[in-house]
């Protein structure tokens, strides 16, 4: 399914990010207190909680789209102040621009990198692959399925090489096999092509499934609740979700999300 990667499009390996005692306010609001956390670079890490405890907050934050109240985030020692081509964002809408096809949606992306027209079309080319949609190059979005279109935008934040993949809900528009599929193929992806990730979800079996270590948020005001690291084996067999180890993860993360609020 993968492609080879050339020396000229090999993903980067990931940088480390360390948030440090951040709060945000939205007005009277709060809707992250006093949040630190620290990512190792290449670790894969999800996090979860209830709806509005601020995981979107908090990635808008780490992303560089928007700044905390107090406290602070750092990307490889150096403080987030603005977005940066070190950080791949994909949102759960793919955002394509729809008057281009796949092809040239990521080179489109690949255009500040300074390669010239033909090594942002090898580029191109060679993550549409990655993701599995050679032969749908010349495809405009309209032409393409959610999943699809969720494809292109992976290819697309891979193929400029961020140190961090930042994903808001990547799947969570799709059907239930569609959703799978993304999941495993991120999972792939990412398990030979390292970098950090970090994916906020509501789908707590997909935490479990594609992380490292899934972090639990408590309702708002956003706080850390618990840390769960996930040691199942690496590379992850699909399987796994129909093992017992693999069901007691995920009653462990859905008992913390609901600890407290019911």
């Amino acid at each position: 399914m993968s492609a080879p990667i050339t020396q000229h499009s090999a993903v980067a390996h990931g940088t480390p990010i360390t948030i440090s005692h951040l709060t945000k306010r939205f007005g009277a609001l709060t809707a992250l207190d006093d949040v630190s956390l620290s990512i190792d670079g290449n670790e894969f890490i999800s996090i979860v909680g209830r709806s509005g405890c601020g995981k979107s907050t908090l990635l808008s934050i780490i992303a560089g789209l928007d700044g905390a109240t107090e406290g602070q985030v750092d990307v490889g020692g150096e403080e987030v102040y603005a977005p940066g081509r070190d950080r791949g964002v994909v949102f759960q809408n793919a955002t394509l621009l729809p008057w281009m096809t796949a092809q040239e949606n990521v080179e489109f992306a690949l255009k500040p990198s300074g390669m010239s027209r033909r090594e942002r079309a090898d580029t191109a080319r060679e993550y549409l692959a990655l993701v599995g949609l050679t032969g749908f190059e010349g495809h405009y979005a309209s032409q393409l399925s959610g999943g699809m279109q969720q494809r292109v935008a992976l290819a697309r934040s891979f193929s400029y090489q961020p140190r961090i993949l930042l994903l808001d809900e990547p799947f969570g528009a799709l059907d239930a096999l569609t959703r799978r599929t993304m999941q495993r193929l991120l999972t792939e992806i990412w398990e030979k092509h390292r970098l950090t990730v970090v994916l906020i979800t509501h789908d707590v079996e997909e935490a479990v499934y594609t992380s490292d270590r899934v972090v639990v948020m408590s309702a708002r005001p956003g706080r850390i609740r618990a840390e769960v690291p996930i040691e199942l084996e690496r590379p992850r067999d699909p399987h796994v979700i129909d093992s017992p180890e693999f069901r007691d993860y995920a009653t462990e993360v859905l008992d913390l999300i609901h600890e407290g609020t019911v």
